[in-house]
């Protein structure tokens, strides 16, 4: 099995790459946020691999980062997603942010993906919230999101003042990972209405 690859970029699409490694040719099929990762033909390049064995073909999927890699493939555990259909959740959601809509329970947000109708969305939302504890979403993990806790209480009191729970999740996301364990409920909402403040601005 592939799980990684170095070699130089032959050549790059929206949605696959080929990496040629000592002279053999590697499709990789990733998601569009990876591939705009990756360096521009011919610099060298580094992917993690997931490699998918069926009986008619062996198929490489590539990421940049180990927390693409496992939502990719806790997304292929849900009934009805395959590996087209996790890339295309992956190309329009960092970790982070569906991190973010799992834990808000932000159904729109899926449904705006291509290929994901309310039905897979309600399963993902479903299946994804008890199995995503301690996901990577990026350097920090996500941590008890069953319950919610302070993240979700942070979130209710943001949308209260007007904020959608899409563009305040992954900033209340970032203040926790930044203040920590014993974050307090109050500077969370305080950190999160100064980011969304500074954002709007810029």
């Amino acid at each position: 099995m592939i799980a990684q690859l170095t070699g130089v970029a032959a050549q790059i699409e929206a949605d696959r790459c080929i990496i040629d490694v000592r002279g053999v040719g590697y499709l990789i099929q990733a998601s569009t946020r990876t591939i705009a990762a990756l360096a521009r033909p011919p610099e060298e390049v580094r992917v993690l691999v997931e490699t998918v064995v069926r009986e008619d073909a062996i198929l490489l999927y590539g990421f940049a980062d180990a927390a693409e890699r496992d939502w990719f493939r806790l997304l292929t555990t849900v009934q009805g997603v395959g590996a087209k259909l996790a890339l295309a959740v992956l190309s329009g959601l960092s970790p982070r942010d569906l991190a973010g809509v799992i834990a808000t329970h932000d159904r729109a947000s899926l449904t705006r993906l291509p290929g994901v109708g309310a039905r897979i969305a309600d399963r993902l939302l479903s299946e994804l919230r008890e199995r995503a504890g301690g996901m990577q979403v990026g350097p920090m993990m996500l941590a008890g999101m069953p319950g919610g806790g302070i993240e979700s209480d942070a979130l209710a009191a943001l949308s209260g003042l007007g904020f959608r729970r899409q563009e305040a999740s992954p900033v209340v996301v970032a203040v926790l990972e930044r203040l920590g364990a014993g974050a307090d409920l109050n500077n969370v909402i305080r950190d999160s209405l100064r980011e969304l403040a500074q954002r709007a601005a810029s």
